[in-house]
Formats: C-alpha cells, sequence, structure tokens
C-alpha cells in the first residue's frame, strides 16, 4: 500500500471515528471524500447503466452508511466496510432493475432459425405403438399428445374429471413405455 493510499485510509477512518463521537465537520469531510470513490466504484461496476441510476446507487449506499455506521468496528479499515455496503447495494439495484437487454425481433428475424417441421415418420410410428395400447389409453395419448389438445378438452372428450385423467394418462404412459421397451 502506498504511503498516499494508507494516509487516505487512515483519514476515512478517523473521520468516521470523529463523525461517531459527534464531530459534524468530519462526517461532512468523510461524505464529501467518500462520495467520488463510490461515484467512480458504481460506475465502473455498472458499465452501460445511466448515470441516473448509478447516482441511485450512491445514494442509497450513502444512507446505508449512514444508517449502520455505528455496526462499524472502529479497529478496523473502514474502506472495506464501506465497499462491502457499496457491492451489497450495487447488488440490489441489479436485482431490482434485472440485468435485461431489450432488443427488437424484425433487426434478428432473418437470423433466426424456423421451429422444425414435425417427423412425419415418428408421428406415423407413435400412432402405430399407440394403436396397440388398450382404447381408453389410446384415446387419451392421441388427444393430448397427436392432436396436441388441452387436458379439459381431452377430459371432458373421454368423461374423466381432472384427477382421474392424470391417473389413467400415467397409466397409459407406463403401459406405452413397456410396449417400447418390449420392441426394443
Amino acid at each position: 500500500m502506498t504511503k498516499d493510499a494508507g494516509q487516505a485510509e487512515g483519514d476515512w477512518s478517523q473521520l468516521m471515528r470523529d463523525a461517531i463521537a459527534g464531530d459534524q465537520r468530519a462526517y461532512r469531510r468523510l461524505l464529501t471524500a467518500m462520495t467520488p470513490v463510490l461515484r467512480g466504484l458504481v460506475r465502473a461496476r455498472a458499465a452501460g447503466m445511466d448515470a441516473s441510476w448509478c447516482e441511485d446507487v450512491v445514494q442509497e449506499t450513502l444512507l446505508a452508511i449512514h444508517v449502520k455506521r455505528a455496526t462499524w468496528d472502529s479497529g478496523q479499515p473502514l474502506r472495506p466496510w464501506v465497499y462491502a455496503i457499496a457491492r451489497h447495494k450495487l447488488v440490489d439495484a441489479f436485482r431490482r432493475r434485472g440485468r435485461r437487454i431489450h432488443l427488437p425481433v424484425e433487426d434478428f428475424a432473418d437470423m433466426l432459425q424456423a421451429p422444425p417441421e414435425p417427423d412425419m415418420l415418428e408421428r406415423r410410428d407413435a400412432g402405430t405403438l399407440i394403436g396397440r395400447l388398450p382404447e381408453r389409453d389410446a384415446a387419451l395419448l392421441r388427444c393430448l399428445a397427436l392432436e396436441e389438445r388441452g387436458s379439459d378438452e381431452c377430459g371432458a372428450r373421454l368423461g374423466l374429471a381432472p384427477g382421474a385423467l392424470r391417473v389413467a394418462l400415467h397409466r397409459a404412459l407406463q403401459r406405452l413405455a413397456r410396449l417400447r421397451q418390449e420392441e426394443t
């Protein structure tokens, strides 16, 4: 650590000790010295965020330092404690905002792949295998999987309540898996 850095650290720590003891001028000098350092720290970690967002994080950090100043161990250096608070406030701000980037899809439409076409042989094989099941199981799986209908519609068509539909589906899938294993 350079002499200037050690001196600045000692100054911050001593200013906080004096501020906790009631020296308002020391507290004002401490906050004045801290603010540009915090601003630089937040801006460096929040590249791409607008200045007002960064300033909000700085202000939240200063407020947290003010509220929690009595929790600082005066036998320890102040900077690590301040940086930890700043890091937590920055994380909180990112969580609140979310780190999403919004780009119009139209700009990338020519690069996006079309959804894959259904494999007709796979669909035929599934239909054949389903056809080997008991009629009720086959009707349920055709409705849900091949026709891609919702469970409410399939349940109404087959006269099954939602709970009974789930049980019947589970059993039908077990039978289908056994048939598939027998084939291999």
